[in-house]
């Protein structure tokens, strides 16, 4: 594993509390049944595997943040393997900050981009 400075592990935080809640609202879009944590860490694994962008402890208090403020609704279901399961979907309000963001999003990696490059 490769050793990272303090400056660059606290920038990669700052910069994942950003995306992470983005991109929560876009797998649970994309979703046509509703997902539970695990499933979803899983599927954000499978995507990126080399890019440990969100952690499955940091998953679940991003998804209950989205549900606090109306973006996501949830329901617990027994499991026939465990213990029960809180299984999350999009909301219409979710659907339209999702959009928001997204177009945010396209501006800010435009201008970060741009910068970048000088």
């Amino acid at each position: 594993m490769i050793e990272v400075s303090p400056q660059t592990k606290k920038f990669q935080k700052e910069l994942n509390a950003g995306t992470s809640s983005l991109v929560l609202l876009s797998v649970l879009s994309r979703s046509k049944q509703p997902m539970y944590g695990y499933q979803i860490a899983k599927l954000l694994e499978e995507s990126g595997p080399e890019i440990p962008i969100m952690k499955q402890g940091t998953l679940y208090p991003v998804l209950r943040s989205l549900e606090e403020h109306g973006l996501l609704e949830s329901i617990v279901e027994p499991s026939v393997s465990g213990p029960p399961r809180r299984y999350y979907k999009i909301t219409i309000d979710g659907r339209t900050t999702l959009q928001e963001w997204l177009d945010i999003w396209k501006l800010t990696k435009k201008y970060v981009d741009a910068n970048l490059k000088g």
